[in-house]
């Protein structure tokens, strides 16, 4: 196919410059805390004599730009023409880009996603979860707004690299929609790490004063902090795209109505990613956008393709991360599931000479009536890593008995999986 591409700011999108790339980066560089600490009960004489924000810094902008060129390759090698500038839309067939005309048979927009505002007095002292990665400076103590994975992984980053953190909440815990056993794991162990955890609890008032800033709360307190960051959500990215113009519809939250093809309600413009779906997930856009590319142009070879929201693995790079599958125990139960559930709750091999006070939690939930593999979910070292082969075979049809028949590897946390035995009560 012949094509081109509308870029207004890096290539890559959120996950490569502003998401889950430099965000992984910097988790590395947290965990490195609390390995030097570990090193000492394995007879490791270690001293970490300081970190240096701005080494960091200046690391992940060279690793980024380094990207943006691969993909800029990727896209030259194809024999895809790049339209640098933002791009709207002039007609159904015509899009304008910083003042040149093109058109094009079929459209894809794929404009992802932006941060939500506060929406408060005083939001403009806030720095969003984009502006984060580019924050010149740390400040000793830092209040991290929000209840989703990025929040609870901004914590474990700045707690790792020594900051005093503050996690503000307005509901009752955090990570809600996943498996609330994990979520209420992670909680325990990030308070042994010093993380403050307030919840039901938002602010109403931000205030700059000589110190840092001031913030007040729905209780009506007044809380100190040096650095205020928001991840309370991201909106779909589409109000500057004169989606009238091309007549294509799009709901309130800005997010595109599409079929089960991407279509939106023009038949030949479409929507991939986080516009168009629930899994704010880099491999999701990417299996969308695959997917629409061979329905499209691949040919009778690829004409029954199909593409499955099922049993999508995911991962938070928290302190300790956590790797999931499948549905958690409630939505196991909400779904009319009969369901049996197997746990395993201990202390990891590592941390019996480290002396560190951490646990890991594995948790199997099961059709009882089928025997079928529902959900699985872990909060521990390498539980990312852990998931991804789970899922291969969570997609293949599991069932526990096929669990129960695999040997484990021994030593590793991962053959708790294929050795629990007793369901809880």
């Amino acid at each position: 196919a012949k094509v081109g591409i509308a870029e207004s700011w890096h290539l890559g999108g959120t996950c490569v410059n502003v998401g889950c790339v430099p965000k992984k980066l910097f988790s590395y560089a947290s965990d490195f805390h609390a390995g030097f600490e570990d090193a000492r009960g394995y007879g490791w004489d270690v001293e970490a004599k300081g970190f240096d924000w701005s080494t960091l810094l200046q690391n992940k902008n060279k690793e980024i730009e380094r990207l943006n060129g691969i993909y800029q390759k990727l896209l030259n090698n194809a024999g895809v023409t790049t339209h640098w500038g933002h791009a709207k839309f002039v007609d159904d067939h015509t899009i304008e880009i910083d003042g040149t005309t093109v058109t094009a048979e079929k459209i894809l927009i794929a404009t992802g996603g932006t941060p939500r505002a506060l929406g408060i007095p005083g939001d403009e002292h806030v720095l969003n979860s984009d502006q984060i990665f580019f924050t010149e400076a740390l400040p000793e103590h830092i209040t991290i707004l929000g209840g989703g994975y990025v929040a609870v992984e901004f914590a474990h980053i700045f707690a790792g690299l020594g900051k005093q953190v503050r996690l503000i909440y307005r509901k009752d815990m955090f990570l809600r929609s996943f498996d609330s056993d994990i979520a209420q794991a992670l909680a325990t162990e990030m308070q042994k790490q010093g993380i403050e955890l307030v919840f039901n609890t938002h602010l109403t008032a931000i205030e700059k004063t000589p110190q840092g800033l001031a913030m007040t709360t729905n209780h009506g307190e007044a809380l100190e902090t040096g650095l205020i960051m928001a991840a309370i959500g991201r909106d779909a990215n589409t109000k500057n795209l004169n989606l009238a113009a091309a007549g294509v519809e799009a709901q309130d939250n800005g997010r595109l109505p599409i079929n089960e093809e991407f279509q939106t309600n023009q038949a030949h413009i479409y929507g991939v990613g986080d516009i168009v779906n629930d899994y704010a997930l880099t491999p999701v856009a990417i299996a969308e956008g695959h997917y629409l590319a061979d329905k499209l142009f691949g040919g009778a070879a690829h004409a029954g393709r199909s593409f499955s929201y099922n049993k999508i693995a995911t991962a938070i790079f928290s302190g300790p991360p956590i790797g999931t599958i499948g549905m958690s125990e409630k939505a196991a139960r909400d779904a009319g599931h009969d369901v049996t559930i197997y746990k395993s709750d201990f202390k990891p091999m590592k941390h019996t000479l480290s002396g560190r006070d951490e646990r890991s939690l594995m948790k199997v939930i099961v059709d009882t009536k089928t025997d079928r593999v529902l959900g699985m979910h872990m909060m521990g070292a390498d539980s990312p890593e852990i998931m991804q082969g789970f899922s291969v075979a969570m997609n293949m049809g599991m069932t526990k008995a096929d669990l129960d028949a695999t040997i484990g590897i021994h030593p590793t946390a991962a053959e708790e999986f294929v050795t629990m035995r007793t369901a809880v009560s």
